[in-house]
């Protein structure tokens, strides 16, 4: 469509989770900020807090009149933040206005880059972390001016910073694995799983009582596709981090590795243990399903708590990690909306504004990340909605039990390899394609499996 115009302890887990748990994570953000080869070792602390006490100056577009494009490829609980930025920018630049062009990022926004690839990119593009090193790589994107930078988390830089330079500001994240109604857990004394035998014992024991072990909603394949990389980060990358490069170079395959055929197989666990129609199932049913009782756990991502606190304000939830074969998953971390502009804009100084915005209005920074029910990856910013997921998230964070996906998603990308992969194991499990086709049409697919 075209248009014009979770509290202070999260925030903390959240850094912690990084730090320590997260796949080649540190302190790199850090060596990125122009002050550090410029202070003396005895002045930087000083130094460094008047910087964060200093507010950084506006930018300017004199005044005039400009119009910038917007491309905003969106996750479910992003539809709507653009209202937002609008009302937010005009009261702080109403000489700007934003041309929004949004579209779904799993389906839509991946095909429409590659149009603007053609003929020009917007000024500024609205993806997700990952996308940075697929398009960055290509010359297409602007590097991103650390006076917006800095108001972010230094960790939020990682994995959209190449060759030294950040081409993306990394607005928000989420949490992925498996959401249980801790109400029903209690109730039937279950213990959360660390194994597969553990969690089969308690799919057993839900079949047994009648009770549908997994919320699913297979109709939607981004959802097998998001799914099946929360299995390739705990069973595959956990224990061989360069794995999809090891892939390109034929040292692996999906045909051969049991490991990646494992994590290919916990669909069909998830598949024999849900609701027959989850093929016709949409994502707001199945949601409502496990909120009103009707199933034990979802695989998911923090995508399903808008959806479970509509539904009812009070169900209480937690989330553990899609336990694997060695018992030591990790929970997944996934940094969501990365804002990205396009290196050839004729509009930089407007641009900027757009930056100095989202990065700076904390006001907005609460309304949006209270809307999408995410996390903030912003400095001093917190969410105020009640995340009963919280504590699980905190402990799985202090124990340096978080992974960013961003790992697997920048060796196996989406659009072209992840996402044709999903449709093909829908195939198999709805019987019309063999396992072994299914495994055989991703190795077939590896030209298509990097970025570059």
């Amino acid at each position: 469509m075209k248009k014009k115009a979770l509290s202070l302890l999260l925030c903390s887990a959240m850094t912690v989770g990084m730090l320590t748990g997260c796949g080649g994570s540190g302190d790199d953000g850090a060596a990125n900020t122009p002050a550090a080869d410029t202070v003396d070792e005895a002045e930087a602390p000083a130094a460094a807090e008047e910087a964060d006490e200093a507010e950084a100056p506006a930018p300017s577009t004199d005044g005039e009149e400009v119009t910038l494009t917007v491309l905003a490829g969106q996750s479910t609980t992003d539809a709507g933040i653009e209202d937002m930025i609008d009302a937010a920018l005009a009261e702080k630049y109403p000489n700007i206005t934003l041309e929004w062009e949004c579209t779904g990022w799993d389906g839509e926004f991946h095909p429409k880059m590659q149009q603007y690839m053609q003929s020009g990119l917007p000024d500024i593009i609205i993806g997700k972390a990952q996308d940075v090193n697929t398009y960055a790589s290509q010359g297409l994107l602007g590097e991103i001016d650390a006076t917006y930078l800095d108001r972010g988390l230094d960790a939020a830089r990682e994995n959209v910073t190449i060759d030294g330079k950040t081409y993306g500001l990394v607005y928000n994240a989420l949490y992925q694995g498996v959401y249980y109604n801790k109400t029903m857990f209690a109730e039937n004394g279950w213990e959360v799983p660390t194994t597969q035998e553990e969690l089969q014992a308690i799919i057993d024991d839900c079949n047994a009582k009648g009770i549908v072990p997994f919320a699913s909603h297979m109709v939607d394949t981004w959802s097998i596709g998001n799914v099946t990389m929360q299995f390739m980060m705990n069973d595959v990358f956990n224990n061989t981090p360069d794995w999809g490069d090891q892939f390109r170079e034929g040292k692996v395959s999906f045909a051969e590795d049991q490991a990646a055929q494992t994590a290919y197989s916990y669909n069909k666990l998830i598949f024999d243990n849900t609701y027959p129609e989850t093929f016709s199932t949409e994502q707001t049913d199945c949601d409502a399903r496990m909120v009103l009782g009707e199933a034990a756990m979802k695989v998911s991502g923090s995508w399903s708590i808008q959806n479970f606190l509509d539904i009812d304000e009070n169900f209480d939830f937690g989330i553990f990690p899609f336990p694997n074969q060695t018992g030591d998953s990790k929970l997944i971390f996934e940094p969501n909306i990365a804002i990205m502009t396009s290196a050839q804009t004729e509009h930089q100084d407007a641009v900027n504004c757009v930056l100095d915005v989202l990065s700076g209005d904390k006001e907005l920074a609460v309304e949006i990340l209270d809307f999408t029910k995410t996390a903030s990856m912003l400095k001093d910013v917190a969410p105020t909605f009640a995340n009963p997921s919280q504590a699980d998230i905190d402990e799985y964070a202090s124990k340096g039990m978080i992974v960013d996906v961003t790992l697997g998603n920048n060796q196996l990308v989406w659009g072209g390899f992840q996402e044709e992969n999903a449709a093909d194991i829908a195939a198999y499990l709805q019987g019309d394609i063999s396992f072994e086709d299914c495994l055989a049409a991703s190795d077939a697919r590896v030209g298509s499996s990097s970025a570059q």
